[in-house]
């Protein structure tokens, strides 16, 4: 069985630590990345962590995820809730999802409460800050162990 949790990451995200801190915190991207490494080798996984403002390109990351990943962790942040074709391409995935966001979308503006991920998603992670990236891979290394 593959070791490969892919982390995928959706538009905007590369402006961690500098957009909207006041409601996505200070922690980059990079940040973030490090420290989902060091976790997932702990727990003998490695991650392919991508991030893309495009949607092709995440669709793109998701097929490759079916032949190389054990499980996929998703931000796929405003893509949520308007991507059919990020819905579609995980529906081709026959391993564990965790849909992540860093604020609690529940909470913010209406639009923001539907999610086309969810629909897929094995687990949802809203409102925990960065620290809900290590409760998804948490749950997909003890899932997959």
């Amino acid at each position: 069985m593959s070791k490969v949790i892919y982390v995928l990451n959706g538009p905007n995200l590369n402006l961690l630590g500098v957009r909207q801190p006041e409601v996505y915190g200070r922690e980059t991207l990079a940040d973030i990345q490090a420290m989902l490494e060091q976790s997932a080798r702990e727990s003998g996984f490695t991650i392919e962590f991508f991030q893309s403002n495009h949607e092709g390109a995440i669709v793109d990351k998701i097929h490759e995820a079916r032949e190389k990943a054990a499980g996929i962790i998703i931000n796929p942040a405003a893509y949520t809730h308007t991507s059919v074709a990020i819905l579609d391409a995980l529906n081709t995935f026959d391993a564990p999802v965790v849909e992540v966001h860093i604020s609690n979308v529940h909470k913010r503006e209406s639009f923001r409460h539907h999610s086309y991920v969810s629909l897929r998603a094995d687990g949802v992670i809203a409102g925990l800050g960065t620290r809900g990236y290590l409760a998804a891979l948490d749950y997909l290394t003890h899932q997959l162990s």
